[in-house]
This record gives C-alpha cells, structure tokens and sequence, in this order.
C-alpha cells in the first residue's frame, strides 16, 4: 500500500510540471522604456503612451498653436520578447517623465555662431515653428537698418543711377554662420511664434530694458542720446516717428531709451559718391613786434570742396570699412593766416586754432558717441572720432605745435603717437600703419606724424583721433574744436 502511495504523488508532481511549462511556450511582446539610460518601466503598446502623451498636452498645444505633443529627448522606447507577465501602466510611466523631462513639438532650431572674441566663438539657438518666422524677422531686422525704401529698392534692382552723387547698395547679407534643422523642441524653451517677437530679440538681446525719457527745453537727438550712454541711431530705432538726428524736439516729449545689442550682423555694402568740405590749412606769419601769444586773424579761411567715391561697409549701421576710390576738388579751401608774436617756445599750441589731422575726402565713419563696440560687442563711450576714406597709407599730421609724449605700440591703439600741446591739451593718433616721429620730439601743426593704417584694434584702415583736457586728461569731443 505505501508504495502504490509514493509512485501516485510522483505521476502528480510530473503532470503539474509538465503543465506549467506547456503554457508559457510563446514570449509576450513589451516594450521598456528608457530616459537617458535610466529604465523607467515597461508598457505593453508603445502607441498607447504616445497617444497619452499627446492627449495629455493640451495646454502646449493651444499656447503654441500646434496639434500634437511629443515625448521628451533622451526617451527610448526597446521592443523586447519576454514571459513576464508584469507590466505598467502608460499613466506612471507619464509621471515619471514628467518628473524628470520637457515633453516636445516639432519646429526648427537655427543655430548662430558669432565670433565674440578673436578666438572665441558664441554658439546660441533661437527656436520657432516655422522657418518663414525666423527669415520675415531677418527682414524686419534689415529694414530696421537700411531702411525699407532703400532694401525694396535693392532686392527689386530698381535703384537710382548714381549721375553725381548718391549711394547704391551692391550688397547684402548676415556676418554670422547659421544653420537650421528640424527638430523636436522641448516645450519650456523659449519658442517663438510671431516674427515680430523674434524681431525684438534679434534687435535688443534677452535682457532688454527700456525707459522713458521726458524731454526738456534744449535737448537735441544727439544730447539725449549721449546723456544716456546710447548712440543717436539707437534712438531713432526705438522711436519710430523720429527719422532723423535733426528732427525737433519739444519739453514734455516722451522718448523710449534702449540699448540695442543685435544677435545677429546685418552687413551692407554700398557704393558712395558724395560732396564733403574740405578743411582749410592754417598759414602761421610771426611778427618780432607782438609779444609770445598774441594772435592776430587777417585772413579768414575758407573749406574747400570735395567730390568723393567711396565703398563703404556697414554692420548693423555702423561703418567698419572705407575703400577709397577716388576725389575731384571742385572747390579749393582759402587758407586762414594768423600773425603770432616772434616763436620763442614752439612746443606751446594755440588754443584757438586746431589743423585737421588728415587729408581731406575723408568719412567720420564713428563720432564721438555712446555704441556698441563693432570688434569687441561691448557697450563703451567711442572717444574720439574715426576717421576714415582716405586710404591705407595716407598722410597723418600734427593737429597743433608740441612735443611728441608717446609714439609707440599699443595693444589695442596699434601704433600711435600722443602729443602734448603744453595749453591744457594733448592729442591722440592711433592705428597707424607707421609712426614717423619719436618721443621728445617738437612738432608743428601740419607736420606729418604718421600714416593712416589698421593696427591694434580696428575693423579697416582709419584714423582714430582723440582730444584730452585738463590735468586729468579727460577727453572732449574733437568736433567742438572745429566750429
């Protein structure tokens, strides 16, 4: 009886292990999920959590105005083959992505690349929908500093020959590299929609700030801006029905003050002809009858007149290139004649009559104003003024008599000469392809001091001229020194 016992609990565990394997013969097909790399769970339908998440997205798709939602970056989902049975729901596997990462919408990325520094590049990324948004905001961009009659007139080939003088654009295109891909986009990024959104950021950067400013009996375009560190073109951007730095203003006017600080570079390249006075040369007599410091005007002088060609290149409406090519004199200037007591100290300058410190045809391609550094992006006082259009290599003079304090390189000035006027003033001479006189040396008005280059710091041949005042040295507008 035992043994029939013991062969009966055998024939049962046989049966019920047999039995078990049979019915897992075929593997369940799953899929896990994965966030960069971390498994997050197993779903049984891979479209049934996508169609979660999108239902799920509701709120991004009327902000956004788009019809579906999808997963975030870095999701995986793995088909696999297993018998096991356990799985999760679509509905934890959205929490916990949702705790860990933005879901997306399709659009596009454009990449710019700007060389911030010499050897440094910027790499930043602007998000739409469309492509059509980031290039009507390029265009927006463009007129904002062309102007949209003149750039109509370019893209149309419709510009106006130029018969004596005049200015026609050969050319115009973004200083930056930029790519564009398609792309999924997660939705907390900044996304824009509206070209004219994406316009103020292009103009302005992300951290704009604007005030009002309340004009008083007095102030002019120029004054307004420079009182409040920006250039006057930045105030006729921010102000639409202002077209012109000469435009009147009145007491109570309400203007908006903001810094530009453009993501991208509009370049223009243009041809110029244009009529420019010509300044005139001051003759020094000297009389052994008048005392040392005595002046005495007895001759006027009288500008001259130039017809000059120029190419001229602009980036975001700041020249940063003069290429000469060619002057008529259509007027020559009428010297002015000062008799002066019998020269005893001739490192001592006037104080009333100041020579302009290059040949004329010249362009004052940067004033004494508030801007953003064409080289360096960064918001500064320009001190001086520029002085472009006279070509590599042209004569640079003395603008007074005295003594040579510095002639030598400078890291960002290149090669330049400082001179002190032993009156209260010194001058300044940077860029110079080569310096031609030493330090100690005397100088006079009118003497050639160097020659017109692109040394140190600067984007094409020119003159950066500077006047300093006073036992500190500060610097004063040269132009108040030629009216």
């Amino acid at each position: 009886m035992k043994k029939v016992i013991v062969i009966f609990v055998v024939f049962i565990s046989v049966f019920t292990c047999g039995f078990g394997y049979s019915k897992n013969t075929t593997p369940n097909t799953f899929y896990q999920i994965y966030l960069n790399e971390d498994l997050l769970g197993v779903v049984k339908s891979k479209k049934a959590l996508e169609d979660y998440i999108d239902k799920n997205g509701e709120y991004y798709k009327r902000k956004f105005g788009v019809s579906k939602i999808y997963s975030p970056k870095g999701l995986i989902v793995k088909k696999i083959n297993t018998y096991n049975n356990k799985v999760d729901s679509v509905s934890s596997i959205y929490k916990k992505i949702s705790k860990k990462a933005d879901f997306t919408i399709l659009g596009y990325e454009f990449k710019i690349k700007k060389h911030a520094d010499k050897d440094k590049i910027e790499v930043q990324s602007v998000y739409v929908l469309k492509k059509k948004t980031f290039s009507d905001a390029v265009n927006a961009l463009i007129t904002t500093f062309i102007g949209d009659d003149r750039y109509t007139a370019y893209v149309d080939d419709t510009q106006v020959n130029i018969e004596s003088t005049g200015e026609n654009i050969q050319s115009v295109y973004i200083n930056e590299d930029i790519t564009v891909r398609k792309t999924n986009i997660p939705v907390t990024e900044v996304i824009y929609t509206d070209y004219n959104d994406l316009a103020h950021f292009l103009l302005y950067g992300k951290n704009n700030k604007e005030m009002i400013y309340e004009v008083r009996a007095g102030d002019t375009v120029e004054s307004v801006a420079f009182n409040n560190k920006i250039s006057p073109e930045e105030v006729l951007i921010s102000n639409v029905d202002l077209n012109s730095k000469n435009n009147l203003l009145y007491p109570g006017q309400k203007l908006k003050i903001s810094e530009t600080n453009p993501q991208i570079g509009i370049v223009e390249e243009s041809y110029v002809v244009k009529d420019i006075d010509s300044q005139f040369t001051t003759e020094e007599r000297y009389d052994n009858n008048l005392v040392v410091g005595q002046d005495r005007v007895i001759q006027e002088g009288v500008k001259g007149l130039d017809r000059v060609s120029q190419k001229v290149k602009k980036i975001n409406g700041t020249i940063v290139y003069v290429d000469p090519r060619g002057k008529v004199v259509l007027k020559d200037p009428v010297s002015r004649i000062i008799v002066k007591g019998n020269k005893i100290v001739p490192d001592v300058g006037s104080t009333s009559s100041w020579g302009w410190p290059t040949d004329s045809g010249y362009t004052i391609s940067s004033g004494f104003v508030w801007r953003t550094n064409p080289v360096t992006h960064r918001r500064e006082l320009h001190g001086g003024l520029d002085i472009s259009g006279t070509g590599y290599g042209s004569r640079i003079y003395a603008s007074n008599n005295g003594r040579v304090e510095k002639a030598e390189y400078h890291y960002s000035f290149g090669n330049h000469v400082i001179i002190n006027h032993n009156n209260g003033y010194l001058t300044v001479y940077a860029h110079m392809s080569r310096i031609a006189v030493k330090k100690g040396d005397v100088v006079s008005r009118g003497q050639v001091i160097g020659y017109v280059g692109m040394t140190g710091v600067a984007t094409g041949p020119h003159l950066h001229y500077e006047i300093w005042r006073g036992c500190n040295y500060c610097r004063i507008n040269p132009m108040t020194m030629y009216r």
